[in-house]
């Protein structure tokens, strides 16, 4: 079990490094250009070329059944079901087989939606609950592989 970590936008790469340290877990870190990552022989870096899917692509490409992908990216979500991984959102929602097909529309309605500018901002600011929630999620999704082994 290793963890991929979609990591431009994500708000909780330091949640991910100690859980990981706790449990002695290999990550993953992409992303399109340098980041400072843990000094620690089971987090790597993995720096990919400049493109839009280039981050997923490389995830996608590597990772493999009952390893965890953490990502905001609904569309890497589904592709990375599709290999067979666990996937959590930032905010800790696990996205699933029965739920994927669901968040795939919501995000293109939004999306159309904000093209036609009917809707406008973002996400909430993310906080303390939205850190809470993450870390109990991600260490319920790794006990769960390790009783499913």
């Amino acid at each position: 079990m290793r963890i991929f970590v979609d990591a431009d936008a994500c708000p909780v790469k330091q949640e991910i490094y100690r859980v990981a340290d706790r449990l002695e877990l290999e990550v993953t870190v992409v992303a399109n250009s340098f980041l400072n990552v843990p000094a620690d022989p089971l987090v790597t870096l993995a720096v990919v070329a400049e493109g839009i899917d280039a981050a997923d692509d490389w995830i996608v490409d590597h990772v493999r059944e009952n390893d965890i992908v953490i990502t905001g990216d609904i569309p890497l979500a589904a592709r990375s079901l599709r290999n067979g991984a666990l996937v959590l959102g930032f905010g800790g929602k696990a996205f699933t087989h029965e739920n994927i097909g669901d968040a795939l529309a919501t995000r293109g309605l939004l999306s159309d939606l904000r093209d036609r500018g009917e809707v406008s901002g973002g996400p909430a600011p993310f906080d303390k609950r939205d850190r809470s929630r993450f870390l109990q999620s991600l260490d319920s999704l790794i006990q769960q592989i390790r009783r499913d082994r």
